[in-house]
């Protein structure tokens, strides 16, 4: 099992949820978040004061999945979430060691 965690641009939440659904994704956490990395923010004007933003909205998502959908999962946000332009995210992979669904009690693969 895997979970896949990818920082997204907000506007392209829809998008990444519409995908996940069409390889069969039945849940997701998503969370608001502010980061940044190349894109390092941006000045803005405010009643004629410039400051700068250093911390810029973005939206994490994250899905828990078995081995076998992986592939199909990464390449769909992938798909989704790509702007062609700078600060489009990333996506990160991690082992998850134990999933349990609270309410039954199931195990891993069958808690997902």
């Amino acid at each position: 099992m895997k979970m896949v965690m990818a920082i997204i641009k907000p506007f392209k939440l829809d998008d990444v949820r519409e995908a996940l659904s069409e390889v069969g994704v039945t849940g997701v956490t998503v969370t608001e978040v502010k980061g940044f990395g190349r894109q390092k923010g941006h000045t803005e004007l405010y009643r004629g004061a410039e400051y700068v933003v250093d911390f810029l909205p973005k939206m994490k998502v994250e899905v828990a999945v078995t081995d076998d959908q992986l592939e199909r999962v990464v390449e769909a946000i992938q798909r989704a979430a790509n702007s062609g332009k700078i600060g489009d995210g990333k996506i990160f992979v991690s082992a998850l060691e134990q999933v349990v669904r609270i309410r039954t009690g199931e195990l891993d693969g069958d808690a997902l």
